[in-house]
């Protein structure tokens, strides 16, 4: 398990001070893939350097399987950061060094013999799936293979602990997507604890199991991905999560005087939204049926999380107004967000 407690990083420049990191608490447990997000200076990097001392926190504790790795003297620190593999944005990868090389760098002061390394070298290629690119130099790489590489040379001396700093800011979609998969794999085939900086919520939805959301240093909001995407409570987590969700557009087409939301007398626009786990249930032709209403859906944005529904629906609803009130209250029976936008059912 890693443990943050009341973690903070002041940084002192020319008279100025930044607290970069504000009384953070964390625990993560072994094997989980856990996400950090945030905006550009939330903190999230400089927090995550501080896992494994290369930032080192001005006061807290970071404990790795139950140990303060702020009390350990430089060689035991050394030696605890070889359980501690990390990637970034960049790739950081020798340009003058083959693949292999590369690869092999970690290993340089280990106890292996040159046949064993050779062994743990090809092994990890293959674990990336680029045996083929031993003896090339990463310029004749593209960006998703680079990153394999850095995957590789982290795993190389068998780390408990996978840090990823960025690591697919640097990618296009599909890349990024090739590299979150491998991760996941990773996570499942090693039992490697992971944990993924980013500031895309795409990314923490992909493969996460939990998040922390941080501002100005401190950690906002946390908990299960699914919880987290189905009731934010925090207005910066909101505003990641219309990132990856369509929507918050009736907003803006309301504002806009879209000929889509000009609803009649009697009629509303309501948003519907998952709110919990639950089985998946035809819920708007049940109210149509149920209550005498009419659901005309304008859009949607839904999709499965751990095999769970999560997202909403935005409908124009029709009927008796009595009715469509019912319908709404039958739906948050079923732990589904119903929040009216536009309401013209007295008019």
């Amino acid at each position: 398990m890693i443990e943050l407690r009341n973690v903070n990083k002041t940084f002192h420049s020319e008279g100025v001070t930044v607290e970069a990191v504000k009384n953070v608490n964390i625990k993560i447990e072994d094997g989980e893939i856990f996400g950090i997000i945030g905006y550009s200076g939330a903190g999230k990097s400089t927090l995550v350097r501080c896992i494994n001392l290369l930032e080192r926190p001005t006061s807290g504790e970071v404990l790795v399987d139950e140990v303060d790795l702020t009390s350990l003297s430089e060689k035991n620190l050394r030696n605890a950061r070889k359980g501690i593999g990390m990637i970034f944005q960049q790739f950081n990868l020798f340009s003058s060094r083959t693949v292999f090389q590369n690869i092999e760098y970690p290993l340089k002061h280990s106890k292996l013999a040159k046949a064993e390394k050779k062994k743990r070298v090809e092994e990890l290629l293959r674990l990336v799936e680029l045996e083929s690119k031993a003896k090339v130099y990463p310029s004749q790489l593209s960006g998703g293979q680079k990153q394999r590489v850095a995957i590789a040379r982290a795993l190389a001396s068998n780390p408990k602990i996978l840090l990823c700093d960025e690591a697919t800011s640097a990618l296009d979609p599909q890349t990024t997507l090739s590299i979150l998969k491998l991760l996941k794999q990773l996570n499942k085939q090693l039992g490697i604890t992971i944990i993924m900086i980013t500031h895309e919520m795409q990314v923490i939805k992909e493969i996460c199991d939990r998040v922390a959301v941080m501002e100005n240093g401190k950690v906002v909001e946390a908990g299960d991905v699914f919880s987290i995407f189905a009731s934010p409570r925090e207005a910066i987590t909101k505003d990641f999560i219309d990132t990856t969700s369509n929507l918050s557009k009736i907003f803006s087409l309301i504002e806009e005087k879209a000929d889509i939301t000009n609803i009649k007398p009697g009629q509303c626009i309501v948003k519907f939204k998952y709110l919990v786990r639950s089985s998946s249930e035809p819920l708007i032709s049940t109210i149509s049926r149920k209550f005498n209403i009419d659901a005309n859906i304008i859009f949607g944005n839904i999709e499965l999380l751990d095999s769970e529904p999560l997202g909403g629906l935005v409908s124009i609803l029709s009927g008796d107004a009595e009715e469509m009130e019912a319908a709404m209250e039958y739906l948050k029976s079923k732990n589904v967000g119903v929040e009216v936008i536009l309401d013209a059912r007295n008019s």
